[in-house]
C-alpha cells in the first residue's frame, strides 16, 4: 500500500538549530532514505524550500487568483514529504518514527487513493 509521508515543522526552529546541526538531520535523513530506497519502499521524496518561496492559486468568486506566500499562516509548515510502498499502515507508521527530519515536528501520514479507486 502506498502512503505519502507529509513531514512539518517549524522553518524558524530549524533556523536557530544552526548549519551544523541542519547538515547532521540532512545526512542521516538521506541515508535512512538510502537503505529505504534499497529495500524497494520509498518511491520518491523531497524537501521543500523555505514556504516564503510558495506560491498559490485560489479560486475566488470564479476567478483564479495568484497569491504569493503560504496558504495558510501555521506554526508548523510543510517542508517535505516522502512516498513510500509498504505492507501496511503499521510498517508506515514504523518508517514515519525513524525519520531524522521528523523529530522537528510531526510526519503525517495519509494513505494514497489511485485515481479510479472509491
Amino acid at each position: 500500500m502506498k502512503y505519502l509521508l507529509l513531514i512539518y515543522y517549524d522553518e524558524k526552529a530549524l533556523e536557530r538549530l544552526g548549519k551544523a546541526e541542519e547538515k547532521r538531520i540532512e545526512d542521516q535523513s538521506v541515508a535512512y532514505t538510502a537503505q529505504l530506497q534499497a529495500e524497494g519502499k520509498v518511491l520518491g521524496e523531497h524537501r521543500l524550500r523555505p514556504v516564503s518561496t510558495a506560491t498559490c492559486v485560489r479560486t475566488q468568486g470564479g476567478q483564479k487568483l495568484v497569491i504569493d506566500g503560504p496558504f495558510a499562516e501555521t506554526k508548523e509548515q510543510l517542508g517535505g514529504y516522502t512516498l513510500i510502498d509498504v505492507k501496511d499502515l503499521a510498517e508506515a507508521i514504523e518508517i514515519a518514527k525513524n525519520l531524522e527530519s521528523g523529530t522537528l515536528g510531526a510526519v503525517e501520514i495519509r494513505p494514497i487513493q489511485e485515481f479510479g479507486q472509491y
